[in-house]
């Protein structure tokens, strides 16, 4: 989109200047006009479906690390939970990635569990299905509705 020079004090406004405001309008009009790609749709159980413009939501991409340089027996697990603004208006959708910070064997085989979700926090567990050393962290993607 074009830049519009601003006019100098008493500067006589002609066509040309008033031609690239109008048309500096009309390329605004085309970005933000609401078409039905430009919305998100956010599913929750205690709410429906709600959508609203993708403008008007809110996106976070946390990071939780669980351990670092730990031995774990396999079958043990670790709680983790993330705070973040209390600015949703219904508990938002959370998609949680284990990340094998370590690259260790034990950090391969690892399971995801979140236990619960509300406006403000996500908790979860982390299972090793593996003994042996470990840092397992947690990349975390929160999509809501704001208040």
């Amino acid at each position: 989109m074009a830049i519009l020079p601003v006019p100098e004090r008493g500067q006589p406004l002609d066509v040309t200047y008033i031609y690239q405001i109008v048309k500096a309008i009309n390329d605004l009009s085309v970005q933000v006009s609401p078409s039905v790609y430009k919305y998100v749709t956010v599913d929750t159980p205690n709410a429906a479906k709600q959508s609203a413009k993708a403008s008007e939501t809110r996106f976070i991409g946390g990071y939780v690390q669980v351990t670092t340089s730990t031995t774990q027996t396999a079958g043990s697990s670790l709680t983790f939970s993330y705070d973040f603004p209390s600015e949703f208006k219904f508990a938002p959708i959370v998609t949680a990635s284990p990340v094998n910070v370590g690259n260790t064997d034990a950090g391969k085989d690892v399971t995801v569990t979140l236990k619960s979700i509300s406006t403000s926090k996500v908790e979860g567990t982390v299972k090793f299905n593996a003994g042996g050393d470990t840092s397992i962290g947690i990349n975390l993607i929160i999509i809501g509705i704001p208040n």
